[in-house]
């Protein structure tokens, strides 16, 4: 294994973030920048070890590889390691070990990029903030977002996610966190994980890499989070006065939802630019992060407007005569009623287009099954997508709820555009496999 002093040397003392940029590449040379260190990552298609020379040629200075020692013949010089996402790991946390900057773990079964987007919209009103973009939040994305800090940078917030156990740990002993948020513990994963006791200690592991005074920030409303009593400061947020911070007075209006936050006997009205009360959670913990890193109230509160989501989540838009709710990133069995109360909440014909919610396991049926009442009480017209859907359209079929169910795609779309009508509100949610935004492509002009 190699030392980040070796790294140093093989760099002519200059070091990631100085004069060297890091890129982590599989297969693409042509962003490489003169002078960077080429990190060969083996991934899913590509292994960037076969780029080596390419990178070479495009102005690297060294390379790192897991190819075996004196293997790779280029004019650069090549630190070879057991291997190199490890690597990049270790560096990775070298490079954050330089910066003295308030830096917030996030973590959860479901809404952890939410919860960081409106995290990173509270602590940009005080700090230059970096935050995990995109999917950015697994053993290769976190490095790269951390070799993403410089001087200018005052706090960070990065996202992190998991499958198994042990990830977690790895990514938080690379990011050595300061202040640790989870949202939640729900059935992500429960597929490979089997039980949510184990999910909830896979996620404990944020812990494994944050300092000694760092403070672990949950939802109290968890059955699970709820109880948790670690060897730190715990603060809880949520909708019951038990709280540390809590939420009363919910109410919506157009696209936004307002509420009054308390915190220590005093009351501030908020207000968020979007829909659903998993907004408001998410609001609490940011305002719960802003406290632990020095802001007011007041410096807090009116930052809730500054939320922008990210991705394919809760995109609410007109497309011609229709409104479409386009939350295609991922679905489980919590995102899923959650989603569909916002589809409730919403004015016109409600309609919902539904995939299947996979890595569910042996539970999936029983999973599926289980959201009959809460779609039936949101959605007007229901059309289901997906083999896991089968369970889901049974029940619903059982209690004379119409129903369309099928498994092919364009057989779905089809009988979908030839059902809506002006007005209508559309929710298109599903796990990110299912690719829904394909369906909802289709509607409102989209081709």
């Amino acid at each position: 294994m190699f030392s980040t002093k070796e790294i140093a040397q093989v760099t002519n003392g200059k070091l990631v973030g100085d004069d060297v940029s890091i890129s982590s590449v599989s297969s693409d040379t042509r962003t490489i920048k003169k002078g960077a260190l080429f990190i060969a990552i083996n991934g899913e298609r590509f292994d960037g070890n076969d780029f080596i020379k390419q990178a070479a040629a495009a102005g690297a200075a060294a390379a790192i590889s897991d190819m075996p020692a004196g293997s790779v013949k280029t004019d650069i010089p090549v630190i070879y390691v057991g291997n190199s996402r490890t690597a990049q790991l270790m560096l990775a946390r070298y490079y954050r070990s330089k910066f003295d900057i308030p830096l917030c773990g996030v973590t959860g079964s479901v809404g952890k990029t939410s919860t960081k987007d409106m995290i990173y919209a509270v602590l940009s009103a005080k700090f230059n903030t970096l935050k995990t973009e995109g999917n950015f939040n697994n053993e290769i994305g976190l490095p790269q977002t951390l070799f993403r800090l410089n001087e200018e940078m005052g706090a960070a917030v990065i996202e992190m996610g998991m499958s198994d156990r042990g990830e977690i740990s790895m990514l938080s002993k690379t990011a050595m966190p300061d202040c640790c948020v989870i949202t939640n513990i729900g059935y992500c994963h429960i597929e490979q994980l089997k039980t949510r006791e184990n999910i909830l200690a896979a996620k404990m592991e944020i812990l494994d890499g944050a300092t000694c005074i760092a403070p672990l920030i949950v939802c109290g409303d968890d059955e699970y989070l709820s109880k948790v009593n670690p060897d730190c400061r715990v603060v809880r947020y949520g909708m019951s006065a038990a709280n540390d911070v809590y939420a009363d007075n919910v109410r919506q209006s157009e696209n936004a939802m307002e509420f009054t936050v308390h915190y220590k006997g005093k009351s501030y009205d908020a207000r968020v630019p979007a829909v659903g009360e998993h907004h408001v959670l998410n609001a609490l913990a940011a305002f719960a992060v802003g406290i632990e890193y020095g802001m007011t109230p007041e410096e807090i509160v009116p930052a809730f407007m500054n939320y922008e989501g990210s991705g394919l989540r809760q995109k609410i838009e007109k497309r011609g005569d229709v409104t479409v709710i386009l939350d295609c990133y991922n679905a489980s069995p919590t995102s899923m009623p959650s989603a569909l109360k916002v589809l409730g909440s919403m004015k016109g014909h409600k309609v919902a287009v539904l995939g299947d919610m996979l890595e569910l396991g042996e539970q999936s049926k029983a999973l599926h099954a289980g959201l009959a009442d809460v779609v039936s009480a949101n959605a007007e017209l229901i059309f289901l997508y997906g083999r896991e859907m089968h369970a889901l359209a049974a029940e619903l079929s059982k209690r004379g709820v119409s129903v369309f169910h099928s498994e092919n795609k364009e057989q779905l779309t089809k009988m979908l555009i030839e059902n809506i009508k002006s007005g209508d509100v559309i929710l298109f949610k599903g796990s990110r496999g299912m690719k829904m935004e394909e369906i909802a492509d289709k509607i409102g002009g989209k081709s």
